[in-house]
Parts: C-alpha cells; structure tokens; sequence
C-alpha cells in the first residue's frame, strides 16, 4: 500500500499536457534518489538539455541545480547519498529559463521503491480435498541493490 501511495503522489495526473513534467522520484533504499522527467511532447525548446531541475530542501534559503543528470540516464537527476537526507522535505521543480514547468515537493521516506525481488519461485505443498484451498511457500532473495544488513529493506 504504501508503494502504491509514494507512486500515486508523483504522477503526471495534475500536469499540462505537452509540456515536460516530473513523472517519478524514487529511492530504491532510502538513501539515494532519482527523478526522471518527460519532454516528449514539447518541441519548442531552444535546445536540448534547456531543462533544468533544481531541488530545495527544508530549511534551505535558494534553489540549487541537479547535482547529477548523468548517472540515473537522460530526463533524471541523481541524488547520491551525500545529497540524501531522510525525513527531510524536498521540494524539485522543471524549469525552462524562468518558465516554472512542474513542481513537487516529498520526503525520501515517501517515495522508497525498492527494485523487485531476484529468485522468486513458489512451492505447491498441499492442497485441499475439494482442491478450492491451497498451500505454497514463496521463497526469494532480495535485490543486489538493498542494504538488508542496515535494516532499510526487509
């Protein structure tokens, strides 16, 4: 439920369509982050790469620019973990020149999406006479991306 509430929050539902807009910020452990963007629909832009996301967080006085637009590929900002603080509000906006295009404001806590499971497999172990009710066991690993020892994704 709570995967489903952090997605649901940043989507593009309130957006102007045909003008780029954050479609997704996501941790997948709660101590980096990426927000990736679209503008697909949105030609008539000076040149490439004239979006910028700038990003405040709580307690900031100014907008600071994305500190990586390389690593999380192209229309994202990366956040490593020395731009990462939870429990601390982020607000990020688009811009094009002063032009404001989408804007958003989160805590990391809110938008954790770890990456899926590797090795999923189930086990059918007994089934019922009447063959309506039965029995598996669901066995995985996490992802090579969670940190389990540190407790952030169990």
């Amino acid at each position: 439920l709570a995967l489903v509430c952090a997605d649901s929050s940043l989507s593009a539902g309130e957006v102007i369509l045909g003008r780029p807009h954050t479609i997704k910020c996501r941790s997948p452990e709660q101590e980096t982050f990426s927000c990736h963007w679209t503008d697909k629909d949105f030609h008539n832009l000076t040149a490439p790469g004239t979006i910028q996301l700038l990003y405040m967080r709580r307690n900031d006085e100014e907008w600071k620019e994305c500190p990586d637009y390389i690593t999380a590929g192209e229309n994202s900002c990366y956040f490593n973990t020395s731009y990462t603080s939870i429990w601390i509000t982020y607000c990020v906006k688009l811009i094009n020149k002063d032009d404001v295009l989408d804007e958003k404001c989160f805590s990391v806590d809110e938008i954790v999406q770890p990456d899926p499971p590797v090795g999923l497999n189930w086990t059918l172990l007994n089934t019922s006479l009447t063959r309506i009710h039965a029995d598996i066991q669901v066995r995985w690993d996490p992802p090579p991306s969670a940190d389990v020892q540190k407790g952030w994704i169990t």
